[in-house]
């Protein structure tokens, strides 16, 4: 096997809040000794994410075997997605922090499967996925994510389903959102339907796109991280890495 060196585009700041939840995580457990030191852990945890390193190659490169470089990721990830805001808690803060709106979007992460599995399948995106709710900010920051539900789920149910409907009127936001959005209810403004508008409604449509795209750039964000751009793991995983990977990007942007 070749090795050779590579790097990676995140800062070290990053590097260094994720060594401390797994130092702080390891003497909670009382953790014997293991291999890698919390430093070295958090890096191979940011190959896996970022660059969508396979665990054979991770194992190789980093000199563990092949299960205890899952083991160190799984562990990693779950420490991670515990540390992602409830749906409350996150619109709270969207709210205090005093956006005119936020948008809400889906996004679906690709799987590995067959023709068969018409339940993972997304007739909107053509291709067997995940479906994730996104919520963000007018700039395109992430507000939060969803866990996972089945690609032929359609966004609005998804929507319903994870409460958020019902949360975003609660805390009385203005909703940005796509027609997959039709009968959200009057919080949530998506675009005029159906052919030959007239100019006006074709015009506010135009507007409703431009102040929405900015957000819809949170699912661009997310997919930087190559891990979900196809994932090989167990589908269900998809919200949990989405959740750990919104942590990051926050560290990411605050830096």
């Amino acid at each position: 096997m070749l090795f050779y060196p590579a790097a990676l585009p995140l800062s070290r700041q990053t590097l260094t809040y994720i060594a401390g939840i797994i130092r702080r995580h390891r003497k909670q457990i009382a953790s014997p000794w293991r291999k890698l030191p919390p430093t070295r852990q958090a890096l191979l945890v940011l190959a896996y994410l970022r660059k969508g390193e396979t665990f054979a190659e991770l194992a190789a490169g980093f000199g563990i075997g092949t299960a205890t470089a899952w083991r160190y990721v799984t562990e990693t990830v779950g420490l991670l997605a515990a540390r992602s805001p409830k749906l409350r808690k996150a619109l709270a803060r969207a709210k205090k922090a005093g956006h005119a709106y936020v948008v809400l979007d889906g996004t679906l992460i690709p799987i590995d499967r067959v023709a068969a599995d018409r339940l993972f399948y997304s007739g909107k995106y053509r291709r067997h996925g995940m479906n994730l709710q996104v919520i963000a900010t007018p700039d395109g920051d992430i507000v939060w994510v969803s866990g996972p539900l089945p690609g032929a789920v359609h966004d609005l149910t998804a929507a319903r389903i994870w409460g958020i409907v019902r949360e975003l009127a609660a805390a009385g936001l203005i909703v940005l959102a796509d027609k997959g959005y039709t009968g959200a209810g009057d919080h949530v403004r998506i675009p005029y339907k159906g052919k030959n508008k007239p100019e006006s409604q074709k015009a506010a449509n135009r507007a409703h796109a431009k102040l929405r795209s900015p957000g819809e750039r949170a699912n661009a964000q997310l997919k930087t991280w190559r891990i979900l751009r196809k994932l090989r793991c167990c589908p269900w995983k998809a919200g949990e890495l989405a959740k750990a990977i919104h942590v990051l990007q926050a560290r990411e942007n605050e830096g």
